[in-house]
């Protein structure tokens, strides 16, 4: 519960300035998760993320060895080493773990309410989006003062909870009309951000929750949910328009890839295909050890003359860890591919591993999200109330 707190509000309170630190709710979920195996250990099949966590270090000793222990060694490693250590953390306390379905709700509004928080406050901080639209590019005025990416996209991840809470409805009517109301709030404000990544994540994950829901399920409650669909459609399209008329059709082209005037831009990926690129090279010329923990900023600021932050966590694992980056990524995608595939119960599973692998591709893990909900994908869901053993008392004569 208090690590889905602390991931929802993670950029609520950057956006704020009410961190002490910046890393604070990375550092937050490591500790919590590490609490939670202390107290009740980990299972011996979750051994595959503690060795992903050794694999990491190879490149650390790299990075010690080309920059030095100095500032510019721990802010690096630090940086650049929170995203994944976090996701082993969590990974490590959930794995093989079985939850009541009613808990794991629970968890998933813990998540959802910062992100209330954090609508609301945009929407006070830019009420009036039409003076402050100038462009097509991603908008930081219209995210609340941070950054558009990591806004877009955990309000697409608290819009997706929403959605699926419209499918498994709240038991208060009046709280689901509520939840209803949020979700189209934060589908709104994510779409004006002007940053896409966020937007179509949350898209995907809506198709593929639906199509998972509807084929594991009955005909009456197909028929029920197909009705379920065309309302939110129809909500889907309402936004839409909305965002276009508010505007000024900019929206429009931000998505069909036009600037302001509507011409056509060249990058379709706003620089990110460069970086990558790049990247690959650098993983090609030092395939095995990698060039080290937080070296990628350099080797961009060598070869594009920009020192910037990777915006693809694949891509920098490879560079920066070599073979090893390739050891742990492989066991991120199929340690729970085969755990799901061994009979693991988790109606979240195929949509939050697909926020994890298509947020960490267009923006690394700059937040602690993605590794939170890869750790709630490896979770057991027991949808069924375990039935109390009847205790029958022996009549004495």
């Amino acid at each position: 519960m208090a690590a889905a707190y602390i991931t929802g509000a993670e950029v609520f309170f950057r956006m704020t300035g009410a961190y002490i630190l910046y890393e604070t709710a990375k550092y937050a979920v490591i500790l919590f998760s590490l609490f939670g195996i202390f107290f009740y250990g980990f299972r011996y099949n979750a051994v595959s993320y503690l060795i992903y966590i050794l694999v990491l270090f190879p490149g650390v000793l790299v990075s010690l060895e080309n920059i030095g222990y100095d500032v510019n060694f721990r802010i690096a490693v630090l940086f650049n080493l929170s995203g994944p250590l976090t996701l082993g953390a969590i990974s490590l306390y959930c794995y093989g773990r079985s939850i009541k379905f009613k808990d794991f709700l629970e968890v998933l509004d813990m998540l959802v309410m910062p992100l209330i928080a954090t609508t609301v406050y945009i929407f006070i901080y830019a009420p009036n989006l039409r003076e402050l639209v100038t462009g097509t590019a991603s908008n930081a005025a219209l995210s609340g003062g941070y950054g558009p990416n990591q806004v877009a996209t955990v309000l697409g991840l608290g819009a997706f909870i929403l959605y699926s809470r419209f499918f498994i409805p709240y038991k208060n009517k009046l709280v689901h009309l509520v939840m209803l109301f949020f979700m189209v709030l934060m589908a709104y404000r994510a779409l004006v951000t002007f940053s896409r990544g966020g937007v179509l994540v949350a898209g995907v994950m809506m198709v593929v929750f639906s199509v998972v829901l509807y084929f594991s399920t009955g005909i009456r409650t197909k028929v029920k949910m197909s009705f379920k669909l065309f309302t939110l459609v129809f909500i889907g399209v309402a936004v839409w328009s909305l965002a276009l008329l508010q505007t000024g059709g900019m929206i429009g082209n931000r998505y069909e890839n036009k600037d302001a005037l509507g011409r056509e831009k060249e990058d379709v990926t706003t620089g990110r295909a460069e970086l990558f690129k790049t990247e690959f090279e650098t993983f090609e010329e030092n395939a095995f050890f990698g060039i080290g923990v937080g070296n990628v900023k350099f080797e961009f600021e060598d070869e594009l003359g920009q020192a910037v932050a990777s915006h693809n966590e694949i891509s920098r694992m490879l560079s920066e860890h070599g073979f090893f980056g390739i050891i742990a990524l492989l066991i991120l995608i199929f340690v729970p591919l085969l755990s799901k595939l061994s009979g693991r119960n988790n109606i979240y599973f195929y949509p939050f591993m697909v926020f994890w692998f298509l947020t960490i591709a267009h923006s690394s893990m700059r937040i602690a999200a993605p590794a939170f909900i890869y750790g709630l994908a490896l979770l057991n869901i027991e949808y069924k109330e375990k039935k109390q053993p009847t205790v029958h008392k022996k009549i004495s004569k």
